[in-house]
């Protein structure tokens, strides 16, 4: 038995949640990945997998092994990392997720940037606005934007993008202009964006000179995906909340206009986020600090 492929083949089944996709993350057929672990379990006298029809899960054994080869796994990749990091240009496949409208308007027109930089790293782009399990989804990092709440992923911050409230001015000459956010309940209609993950609409927010207000929306219509979000707006719909960067053109055309100009919306934060029990690539970290570079221009408003 090669223990060190076993280990790695029983800590990628624990990461993933499932043999198959274990094996196809590590390049190698599923049934050579079986006989790994069940060569490994025998190696050890213990079940370290309760395999059932819909799922695989660890035995305690199976919990307390992985947690100390997956560190195991991790100083290694660092010991063979320092040594060739310092010879070697980054290269290799990088999976990374990001929201629709981000990937459209900040990510996609900088990469260019990116790839002329580091020709040797291959990237596959996960577009959606719906949040992604890191270690199932067997994906590097994502960008992602508000608060968070995941204590078991490393975030770090890079950058800030800004919001605006708009609508066209066909809806303004229809409707009338607001002078204050309490105006949006009365009357006006509203396109609000939903939680992908809830389903529940973001309430529209504002501040000014320190002082906030919050509008929870009786929506006309609502929309989970960012780019479909800003088209409804664009096709008279009502008045959206969204980020600057998104509308640059359309505000620039007189395709939307902005409104509550005094009441903008709070800064939003960004961060790449990647998980705290996987190794840090080469490849992981320039693309990271080329994040911290890039991202703060590409998201002004």
């Amino acid at each position: 038995m090669d223990q060190l492929m076993a280990i790695r083949a029983f800590t990628r089944v624990v990461e993933t949640g499932n043999f198959t996709r274990a094996a196809d993350s590590l390049n190698m057929p599923n049934a050579t990945l079986s006989k790994l672990v069940k060569s490994l379990e025998a190696h050890l006298g213990v079940r370290l997998l309760q395999r059932t029809t819909r799922r695989v899960m660890t035995t305690p054994e199976g919990r307390e092994y992985y947690e100390k080869a997956s560190r195991i796994l991790i100083d290694l990749e660092d010991i063979d990392t320092s040594f060739i990091v310092s010879r070697n240009k980054p290269h290799g496949h990088l999976h990374i997720h990001v929201g629709g409208s981000t990937a459209r308007d900040v990510l996609i027109p900088a990469l260019p940037d990116f790839l002329s930089r580091y020709p040797d790293i291959r990237l596959d782009l996960g577009v959606a606005d719906r949040p992604v399990d890191l270690i199932s989804g067997n994906i590097d990092c994502v960008i992602r934007g508000g608060p968070l709440d995941d204590s078991s992923l490393i975030a770090r911050h890079i950058g800030n993008a800004s919001l605006i409230t708009c609508t066209t001015p066909e809806y303004l000459k229809m409707f009338g202009i607001p002078a204050y956010p309490e105006e949006l309940s009365n009357g006006h209609k509203l396109i609000s964006y939903l939680s992908p993950l809830t389903g529940r609409a973001f309430p529209f927010r504002f501040q000014r000179d320190g002082e906030k207000k919050e509008i929870k929306p009786d929506h006309r219509i609502g929309v989970n995906e960012s780019n479909a979000h800003l088209a409804a707006a664009i096709a008279g719909m009502g008045i959206i909340q969204t980020f600057t960067y998104s509308i640059k053109q359309e505000l620039k055309q007189g395709a939307l206009v902005e409104i509550l100009h005094e009441w903008r919306p709070p800064v939003y934060p960004f961060h790449v986020v990647y998980p705290q029990n996987r190794h840090v690539t080469h490849r992981l970290r320039v693309f990271i600090a080329w994040l911290v570079e890039v991202f703060p221009e590409a998201v002004k408003g």
